[in-house]
């Protein structure tokens, strides 16, 4: 047969029937009907579908088959078709890209497919590769209205009974409702026809009922064909099958299909199994434009990977820079409250600040005056008592007065560093005696290290061995404002902030606690939980912190701000100062 035969009038034969006749279909029906074909694994229903597409290739008619087991390829045993697919052993691997064009080799080129879908890994990527290439076709057929017929295996997988349909089993219902006008053909096969859409069987109009056995699938024979039919179907033999065919007079055939010609590459393996035979395959450059869709997909991907290998390296960039932004504001934000918070007269304090500023200005003042009151009334009796000339030499040779036994004997003794400091009735009535000069002394120290205790406090600096002692009153201990200054640099202040964040103090109160330890060197957890309000854990946490980060030191309860550590990692990140000797102590 060829194709310039009136297609009404061709048939190709694929049985017999009962009665030793040939059965026949006509090619028309078949390439624009829609048809199923059932039956159990082993039955013959594959066999079946291999001898239709058989007689149609044999009489020039393309087909497209959608193969999920990978069993239709023996066919190139005797015909040149396309297997495309996912494995090695296809004539090429496809994808969604090559939808377009193996429609295009389908219906324009005459070249009949085998769209191998059962090597893709990602089920997913198969269905979307089927329903593109069947949406292709049908869109073709449209224009073209050349019949085309689509066989699909394992139909029950695409448009199962019972719901669950996707995009896919909605594109293949609606080949089968709407295909026929069109041109377009469609075979589905399944061996369970209880799991296929109802829809889809009662709307063909041809069916082939091969062998079956379990009682939901008889029963659809039963529905669909008919009680006694049911009963039959389960003791048909390999081949064999109940025909249904709206062209024929008779409502059903017994009918014993011929065996496929070309390679069975679906039988189940044997211990007779022989090598797979020499396959025809499609011409060379057909293949070309299919190799240079996989070229420019294959470049398009190499392409994709550069782009995001760049987008993922910006982003990285981006992810970096936003990172040292934040880390640049928070510095930022905590440099300006430290500054608030620090600072004389510049921006706005905290607002317990300025009461103890002032409350401290006073206590000052007042330490000020009352040393300034004593000394002079120091002096003033030193000048007074003492002699000049012989008469001091002659003092020296004197016994000592009755009130200077008593001023020796009963008077209070030199104030020591605990004492409170003496009166200036009391200073006035002192008695210096003989050791007037180590006497006068030994007050003024007394007062004067009285003072520092009750106003000052001392500065609490690294000792010459770095083990944090407490230093003299006359040591270089930077002022306060020193500690202020090297508290605002962006160093430090990131420093102290993580302290601050790793703590239990909120942030009110730990900036409150930094300036108050900044302004009083010397203080306790107590002291500062007492001056500022906060409570004494979040206290005791925040010092913690910022011992651990080495910005302060603590000896005997006491805490000062490290400030030869604060200087060193100023110096560390201002290039233009000198390093110290503790930079490569220092862990960030």
């Amino acid at each position: 047969m060829t194709e310039a035969a009136d297609a009404d009038e061709q048939r190709i034969r694929v049985g017999e029937l009962a009665d030793g006749s040939p059965l026949e279909f006509p090619i028309v029906e078949v390439l624009t009907g829609r048809a199923f074909v059932t039956g159990k694994s082993g039955s013959g229903k594959s066999n079946t579908t291999s001898v239709v597409v058989e007689e149609l290739l044999e009489a020039g008619y393309p087909v497209l088959i959608v193969d999920t087991d990978g069993e239709y390829y023996g066919l190139k045993e005797e015909y040149e078709l396309l297997h495309a697919g996912a494995d090695e052993e296809c004539d090429i691997q496809v994808g969604t890209e090559h939808a377009e064009k193996l429609a295009h080799l389908a219906l324009e080129e005459n070249v009949p497919i085998i769209l191998d879908v059962s090597g893709y890994l990602d089920g997913d990527e198969a269905d979307e590769l089927l329903r593109e290439t069947v949406r292709q076709i049908f869109a073709k057929e449209k224009k073209l209205k050349k019949p085309f017929l689509l066989v699909v295996e394992e139909c029950h997988e695409y448009i199962p009974e019972g719901g669950g349909m996707d995009e896919t089993g909605n594109l293949l219902i609606k080949v089968g409702k709407r295909g026929r006008k069109h041109g377009l053909g469609i075979v589905g096969i399944s061996q369970r026809p209880a799991d296929v859409k109802k829809d889809f069987i009662t709307q063909a109009n041809w069916l082939v009922w091969h062998r079956l056995t379990w009682d939901n699938d008889t029963n659809v024979v039963s529905r669909i064909v008919g009680s006694e039919y049911a009963d039959e179907v389960v003791d048909l033999n390999d081949g064999e099958a109940f025909v249904q065919m709206d062209w024929s007079d008779e409502n059903v055939e017994r009918v014993q299909f011929k065996r496929k010609r070309t390679f069975d590459a679906g039988a189940t393996p044997g211990l007779d199994d022989f090598e797979r035979p020499d396959l025809k395959s499609v011409s060379g450059s057909l293949m070309e434009d299919l190799d240079d869709i996989t070229s420019r997909k294959e470049q398009e991907q190499d392409r994709i990977a550069e782009l995001e290998s760049k987008v993922e390296n910006r982003e990285e960039r981006i992810a970096e820079l936003e990172s040292e932004l934040e880390t640049a504001r928070d510095v930022s934000a905590a440099a300006r409250k430290m500054a608030n918070a620090l600072a004389h007269g510049d921006g706005v304090q905290p607002d317990s600040y300025q009461a103890t500023l002032q409350t401290k200005n006073e206590q000052i003042e007042r330490l000020e005056a009352r040393i300034d009151e004593l000394e002079d009334r120091v002096t003033g009796s030193a000048d007074d008592s003492e002699p000049d000339g012989d008469d001091r030499e002659a003092s020296d040779d004197a016994e000592p007065t009755a009130d200077a036994d008593a001023g020796g004997a009963d008077a209070e003794p030199p104030v020591t560093g605990d004492a409170e400091p003496p009166t200036a009735a009391e200073a006035s009535a002192f008695s210096f005696g003989d050791d007037e000069h180590e006497s006068r002394d030994a007050l003024v120290d007394a007062v004067q290290d009285r003072l520092r205790r009750r106003g000052e406090r001392l500065q609490v600096e690294d000792g010459d061995g770095g083990d944090g002692s407490v230093g003299d009153a006359d040591s270089d201990a930077p002022e306060p404002e020193t500690v202020v200054d090297l508290l605002q640099a962006p160093p430090v202040v990131t420093r102290v902030n993580a302290a601050r964040r790793e703590s239990n103090c909120n942030d009110e109160a730990a900036w409150s606690v930094v300036t108050e330890l900044a302004t009083t060197p010397g203080a306790t957890a107590h002291d500062l939980a007492e001056a500022t309000g906060a409570d004494i854990e979040g206290v005791h946490t925040l010092l913690s912190e910022l011992k651990g980060r080495d910005l302060v030191l603590r000896q005997d309860r006491e805490y000062a701000f490290h400030v030869r550590q604060l200087r060193a990692l100023v110096a560390e990140d201002d290039p233009s100062k000198p390093r110290t000797e503790l930079r490569d102590q220092w862990q960030p």
